[in-house]
């Protein structure tokens, strides 16, 4: 894993340094032993994950601030914020996922890495928006939802100057389309696309950069799933 990390961050001009790759290396590792009770991931081949999950993650790593305030929305097995936070230990990252044993496991990874400024919430985007509204600087969210929902999720935890990082992959033009409405409504400007072709899978992956120029109407989020169910068009 640790050679197979280091060739592709070579490649794809992603900074690192020998403590992250290791780090990165047992974070893998945690991550499958776990899996075997709490169906984290389907993708557990090394190579794989290094290139499907960790350089993923990663990809978009010079475009967030230096110290920045991060919420990783619908994190999961902690993708993108665990790579993110390996690679960039300035980031002040907030961990947000639905689910009470995920968050658990993720609880244990910040203990083992010893992570600072780092803390993980069980809630939802909606619910922490009353909360921590228009609060980070960056909002991070992968393989959580179609554009128009997932920034309603995101955008209204965002401060106005921040950013939301959207990664997508197939169908992000598409995505970007049905989503124009929404994003303008949100307070959101679409600032520029990333486009990286990954060779090693014959791919192309889409993160999509939306800049916050301005205050999100206060009745967004919806309540009750309504993001999801009902998008904004």
């Amino acid at each position: 894993m640790i050679e197979t990390l280091k060739q592709l961050f070579d490649k794809y001009e992603i900074p690192y340094t020998d403590e992250a790759l290791i780090k990165l290396n047992k974070y893998y590792n945690i991550v499958i032993e776990q899996n075997k009770t709490l169906n984290l991931t389907r993708i557990v081949d090394k190579k794989d994950f290094a290139i499907k999950n960790i350089l993923d993650s990663v990809l978009p790593i010079k475009i967030i601030p230096q110290n920045a305030r991060v919420v990783d929305v619908g994190t999961g097995a902690g993708l993108p914020g665990i790579p993110l936070k390996i690679l960039r230990p300035d980031i002040k990252l907030t961990l947000l996922d639905s689910l009470q044993k995920r968050i658990n496991f993720l609880k244990k990874v910040v203990e083992i890495f010893k992570f600072e400024n780092t803390i993980c919430i069980h809630s939802r985007a909606e619910d922490l928006a009353k909360q921590n509204r228009e609060s980070y600087d960056v909002c991070v969210s992968r393989a959580v939802a179609k554009l128009n929902t997932l920034c309603e999720y995101c955008l209204p935890l965002v401060r106005c100057g921040g950013i939301m990082i959207a990664y997508k992959s197939l169908k992000a033009e598409d995505e970007m389309k049905e989503a124009g409405n929404a994003i303008k409504m949100l307070g959101g400007k679409i600032e520029k696309l990333q486009n990286v072709i990954i060779k090693e899978e014959n791919s192309i992956r889409t993160n999509i950069i939306i800049s916050k120029i301005s205050s999100t109407p206060t009745k967004y989020p919806r309540p009750k799933n309504l993001p999801k169910t009902n998008p904004i068009v």
